[in-house]
């Protein structure tokens, strides 16, 4: 997900006669031709403080190693019981429990690494994006957050003009394509790494919060399964924490693309047609508040998000009709999506679910 913040410098065109005359030095080159909007831009934005460019992302992740290795620690735990991933409230605040016995920490550190790099895959994708496209972007935030992961993923903030829709595409794109495959590994790796679950009941049933198995879970779980008879599957599995990092990978892919907002979909939207995205600007966020009744609560706040204005999207030069192979990236776009969304990702967790 990015926050795309438009740059504010105003091209010769837009100045006054009387400002281009103030420099009496630079009047010759003011009376040639202009350079591409972009290039001057791009001289022109202001530098960022060395705390803001690195310090700030720094602290963050520091944090957010922090908390996601705090939880991690509690799925290691359950994980070696033989339970569930979550079989108690307790578990989602495991700092009283650290707090024991703090060598418990180091329980937490292949969920962590695994969480965070798959954060950080798909934010360097939107960050390589554009720097091959020449925006300026910031590096990667990761928020760290009272959370069932211990974080409320990252973002990254572009603070140059997008030029075209072809950088548009790249820019929304990416991300989620290397976070989808950066999540397909650690599934793959979990799925080696679970067991069948050692308690005499369902993990589902002794689990307080259960986890939607996706798409793309299934087909992963069949392709190990046919090298590996016996593996067990999502449903049956004692999680070991590495599957559980990539399952909330996949989720967080579903979730930036939602094609609505300056969420990725936003924005892959908006490349293939600024007219299409601006007819769904209102009925996306309309769906996940129904969906909140149905299927999963937290859409209620999803189509919430959405409706706040700094949400829509900064309006982006229309230029050439996409070449075949953006086109075919919205398609992967759109496979992903389908492989990875679920309507309801944890089980038993509308409003019409509580007030039964």
């Amino acid at each position: 997900m990015r926050l795309v913040v438009e740059s504010k410098e105003k091209s010769p065109a837009q100045l006054s006669p009387d400002a281009l005359r103030q420099d009496a030095r630079g009047a010759s080159e003011l009376s040639a031709p202009a350079e591409p909007r972009t290039n001057l831009l791009t001289m022109q934005a202001p530098r960022d403080s060395r705390w803001l460019e690195f310090g700030v992302p720094g602290l963050l992740l520091a944090a957010s190693i922090l908390t996601t290795t705090g939880v991690g620690a509690r799925f290691m735990q359950n994980f070696l019981d033989g339970s569930g991933s979550v079989v108690a409230d307790g578990d989602l605040w495991p700092w009283p429990w650290l707090i024991q016995q703090p060598r418990r920490f180091l329980l937490g550190w292949p969920f962590s690494l695994t969480l965070l790099s798959i954060l950080l895959v798909h934010e360097f994708g939107h960050y390589i994006a554009c720097r091959v496209h020449r925006i300026r972007a910031t590096l990667p935030w990761v928020l760290p957050a009272p959370t069932l992961s211990g974080t409320a993923g990252a973002v990254i903030q572009i603070r140059g003009r997008i030029p075209d829709r072809y950088a548009l595409m790249d820019v929304g794109a990416y991300g989620p394509l290397t976070g989808y495959i950066a999540s397909l590994i650690a599934v793959a790796v979990g799925f080696l790494l679970s067991h069948p679950t050692s308690n005499a009941s369902h993990p589902a049933i002794s689990s307080t919060i259960g986890f939607a198995s996706p798409l793309t879970l299934t087909l992963v779980h069949h392709a190990i399964a046919y090298f590996r008879p016996g593996t067990p599957t999502f449903e049956i599995a004692a999680h070991h924490p590495v599957l559980i990092a990539g399952w909330i990978g996949l989720f967080i892919t579903s979730l930036n693309l939602i094609p609505a907002g300056q969420l990725d979909g936003g924005h892959i939207l908006y490349a293939i047609s600024p007219r299409a995205y601006r007819s769904l600007t209102y009925v996306v966020p309309v769906v996940l508040l129904l969906a909140g009744f149905f299927y999963w609560i937290g859409w209620i706040l999803w189509g919430l998000i959405l409706f706040i204005p700094a949400m829509r999207h900064p309006s982006v030069p229309a230029g050439e009709p996409l070449d075949s192979k953006r086109l075919l990236l919205s398609a992967i776009s759109l496979c992903i999506f389908a492989l990875t969304f679920s309507a309801e990702p944890f089980t038993n967790s509308s409003i019409l679910s509580y007030l039964r």
